[in-house]
């Protein structure tokens, strides 16, 4: 009875401090959307309103005003869907690869590549940019996507998850007469589901987040994306603190969208090299 009872007390002190910490996380995510509802007046008000008491949505009618937050808005969600749909894609067929096939220097070539992750990506920038250049792509679509289509990060997700595949599994679809695309389609794909989740939540929130390629690569206000053109605004508007917390908070919905609706492939990813 008595150990029972301290296990008890051991898990709700255990919950509190985890009710603690997470609270001290909401904190900036609240005073971000509180103050995007508040009057620019009152913004440097002190002490500040922990609740607006007048809340207002001139903030929001005002971004939305500049029609160019749209298009913005649109060349995030393409650059975003694409690189996600096309890191997933090769992301898994290489981990499948590095991880189920054996050919001269695999593990040779895996380390290295996942070496590249420990490279700063501003040590990186200066050379893209000159073979973007190159190939006359600045200022488009595909220097916004190709750069990001294959990430050391998610080559790295794949493959671990694909080594506790049961390699008997892929053995007996070669016995039933299944071809390599088959075998890969038909069967590591349904059984890579919750890692390939993962690796799309982790890749479309990482560049719906991306600020430093875009706004280097790009020349045209039209060809910005969301976060790279947001920075625009601030130089425009560098004290109205309600209105970028509202841009910031028209910004976060996505990806609190994102959250919200996958939330279970993010636990999920804590175990993610687990085969039922």
């Amino acid at each position: 009875m008595r150990a029972k009872t301290k296990t008890n007390i051991k898990k709700a002190i255990s919950l509190l401090i985890l009710g603690i910490l997470a609270s001290l996380a909401f904190i900036p995510l609240y005073w971000m959307v509180a103050t995007a509802f508040t009057k620019p007046s009152l913004t440097l008000k002190f002490p500040p309103e922990i609740i607006p008491r007048n809340p207002t949505l001139d903030n929001f009618k005002e971004l939305f005003q500049r029609k160019i937050i749209f298009r913005w808005t649109l060349n995030s969600v393409i650059v975003s869907g694409s690189v996600t749909i096309a890191q997933i894609f090769f992301c898994a067929m290489a981990g499948y690869s590095l991880a189920k096939k054996r050919f001269p220097g695999g593990k040779a070539l895996f380390s290295v590549y996942i070496a590249s992750m420990m490279i700063p990506t501003q040590v990186t920038l200066v050379p893209l940019y000159i073979m973007i250049a190159r190939m006359g792509l600045v200022n488009t679509y595909a220097a916004l996507i190709l750069p990001a289509i294959a990430a050391p990060f998610g080559v790295f997700l794949m493959r671990q998850f694909m080594l506790s595949v049961p390699s008997e599994i892929i053995e007996a679809a070669r016995i039933d007469g299944a071809s390599e695309f088959r075998t890969f389609t038909k069967i590591i794909i349904p059984i890579s589901k919750p890692a390939m989740a993962v690796l799309g939540i982790f890749t479309f929130v990482g560049q719906w987040n991306s600020f430093l390629w875009p706004l280097v690569v790009t020349n045209t206000s039209e060809m910005r994306v969301l976060q790279a053109g947001l920075s625009l605004l601030q130089e425009q508007v560098p004290m109205q603190y309600s209105y970028l917390m509202a841009s910031a908070t028209y910004s976060a919905i996505p990806m609190i969208i994102v959250f919200l609706a996958f939330q279970k492939y993010f636990l999920r990813g804590i175990t993610v090299g687990a085969v039922k």
